[in-house]
């Protein structure tokens, strides 16, 4: 080779074992299989491609009827083309990349199985192997190997194969973690004579872009991440810069992740397992990213038993397990990725890292997806049951993601749910989801829908303030979503707050009305809700809003209310200086008000506003609020 290695360490020559009397050409190695010989073939960006390019263009007549196992197939050595004929047929436990279309041809055999369960299936002969062809860096001075950037279940394979071949390859990393092999472990050695697999960085589309901009907004400081491939992960790791103490526990680590740790956002001091360390069994990327874990102290690769172990995952507070989507449906229902260029995508790939984030204390789970397709077709459906790659969890799917918002499931019924995953379908397809949904009666049939006002969701609206005492609240414009936390709202009021805010002694709130409430033309009402608790699982504690005046078309009406729970604090007075602010981008002249004589805590809050112009009329003042002298801060 031209460049310069990555790595290139000294043998020890005083070693007993003298490693290099065991290298032979590629030939010798083929020469010691015989027909019917299963064969464990490295993983993912680490496969032995020298060992493997030999094998399939080999016409030695002992290679026959051979099997290949391989649990992530992401190279171009296995060639699907040789799949085709008798000699070999391949094994793998991942659906994805290369043997997907295989699979489907009926030329490579999927063993359902989860991650973290492969080396027992292996160290308990269950699935046997002969023999293994493993990847590894050169020796060092004292005789140890490193198995570079993919560990999976390369130990177990060694253990039971009577053939162990290793390629020296001094273009990997030496990695740490469980990575070190001594090398008389190894009966025979090739060198190397192809570079390892390198991938370009995923490009970013806006839609992407945003899409994980939604992503990162639910992820709290703290947080242990699983982190894959993709242009999602890609745009992530931009948006999560400034997060602080985030720790990483994946299968893959990625340039993208490279960056975020560099970037300071990570450091792994809230984790309980592997404590200090950034996780993984699997690096895929460029040959920076190899440079950059070559030797690299803060980076742990370890076995799937280990990184895709549920119990371990769960011991890490906050867990989040961030997923693509391929469609989502009215329940619940995710139907992931499958196809050439999806990895960690099926159900069995996903399944540990989704039940480590039940387990966690305050970890959950995040499906993220475009709204539409390439082929603009809706991702939202009502029902994905016919669709590959089926996550049918729907019970313990917490949150879905578009570029339009967050869908909060958890806890929420059905109805709720689909509301919810209405709101953040692209708004061209909303209409038709709602009139699907009130056909398989999953929500009200008097279900309000206001089809002009679907693409006018004020998303630059939102704000986030911290309150005296520490109460941090976040602002949005109210969604269809709300009814039900509308509804709760309304009934911790007392009834002195009730007549206050409607002036009439109102007892009850049933859908009828608290939907007529929630479903709004922005064009020409806002309405703000106030929101505390974790980022799309708080309760609602305030709303605001106005609605122009069709009488005095410059002016718009204003009223809002706070529970009484978080009274005193400033989040009238912050809620109603924010509205002046909205509307006079919206071309409103001022206000109008009508508010009790009684009522003089609100009159504090408009007399902050500014300059207020009140008529008292039966005990009720009738307020004109000009902005021209009102300030805005």
């Amino acid at each position: 080779m031209t460049h310069k290695p990555i790595n290139n360490e000294p043998a020890n020559k005083q070693n007993s074992d003298n490693w290099e009397d065991k290298i032979v050409k590629p030939e010798d190695v083929l020469a010691k299989i015989q027909p019917g010989m299963s064969i464990f073939i490295g993983t993912g960006v680490s496969e032995p491609r020298t060992l493997v390019k030999e094998l399939m263009s080999s016409n030695k007549g002992n290679l026959q009827d051979l099997e290949l196992i391989q649990v992530v197939s992401l190279g171009d050595a296995i060639s699907i083309k040789e799949l085709r004929n008798q000699k070999f047929r391949l094994k793998t436990f991942f659906s994805g990349w290369v043997a997907s279309e295989a699979i489907t041809a009926g030329r490579v055999d999927l063993i359902p199985s989860r991650f973290s369960l492969i080396p027992k299936l292996i160290s308990s002969r269950q699935i046997p192997i002969d023999v293994a062809f493993i990847q590894i860096s050169p020796p060092n001075n004292a005789g140890y190997c490193s198995l570079g950037v993919s560990v999976d279940v390369a130990h177990e394979a060694i253990a039971q194969a009577s053939i162990v071949v290793g390629e020296i390859n001094v273009d990997i990393p030496i990695t740490y973690g469980d990575t070190f092999f001594p090398i008389s472990q190894f009966d025979m050695l090739v060198r190397s004579t192809e570079p390892p697999i390198y991938f370009p960085r995923w490009p970013i589309d806006d839609i992407y872009d945003t899409v994980a901009a939604n992503v990162a907004s639910v992820i709290m400081d703290g947080s242990c991440i699983f982190f894959s491939i993709g242009p999602l992960y890609e745009a992530l790791s931009c948006h999560l810069r400034h997060k602080h103490n985030l720790g990483v526990h994946t299968p893959f680590f990625t340039d993208a992740l490279m960056d975020l740790v560099k970037s300071g956002a990570v450091t792994n001091r809230n984790k309980t397992t592997f404590r200090g360390k950034s996780v993984a069994s699997y690096a895929f990327g460029t040959k920076e990213l190899f440079s950059w874990l070559h030797r690299n102290p803060i980076v742990e690769f370890q076995s799937v038993d280990k990184v895709f172990n549920s119990e371990e995952i769960g011991k890490n507070p906050r867990f989040v397990c961030i997923l693509p989507a391929r469609k989502a449906d009215l329940s619940g229902r995710i139907a992931l990725h499958y196809g050439k260029g999806n990895v960690t995508a099926g159900p069995g790939e996903a399944m540990d890292f989704f039940n480590g984030a039940e387990l966690s204390k305050g970890g959950y789970s995040v499906f993220a997806l475009p709204s539409r397709n390439l082929k603009k077709e809706p991702n939202i459906k009502i029902s994905v049951e016919n669709y590959n790659n089926l996550f049918n969890v729907r019970e313990s799917v917490n949150m879905v993601v578009t570029e339009y918002g967050v869908a909060n499931l958890a806890g929420r019924t059905l109805r709720e749910r689909a509301q919810a995953l209405i709101e953040i379908a692209h708004p061209d397809d909303r209409e038709e989801l709602i009139k699907q949904a009130k056909e398989q009666k999953i929500i009200y049939q008097d279900q309000i829908f206001i089809a002009e006002a679907a693409s006018f969701y004020p998303s630059e609206v939102a704000t986030k303030h911290t309150f005296k005492g520490g109460v941090e609240v976040r602002f949005r414009a109210i969604r269809p979503s709300d009814e039900e936390e509308m509804r709760k709202l309304f009934y911790r009021f007392s009834d002195e707050a009730v007549y206050y805010r409607y002036f009439a002694k109102i007892k009850a709130m049933p859908h009828s009305k608290m939907q007529s409430y929630v479903n709004v033309d922005y064009r020409t009402t806002m309405s703000i809700v106030g929101v505390v608790g974790d980022q799309g699982q708080g309760k609602i504690i305030s709303e605001a809003r106005f609605i122009k005046d069709k009488n005095t078309p410059p002016y718009a009406d204003v009223a809002f209310i706070v529970d009484e729970e978080y009274h005193g604090i400033g989040i009238a007075t912050y809620l109603y200086k924010n509205l002046i602010r909205i509307a006079k981008d919206r071309g409103i002249h001022g206000f109008t008000a009508d508010v009790l004589a009684s009522n003089t805590a609100m009159m504090k809050v408009f007399e902050k506003g500014g300059t207020v112009k009140a008529e008292l009329d039966y005990g009720t003042y009738s307020l004109k609020i000009p902005f021209d002298s009102s300030p805005v801060v």
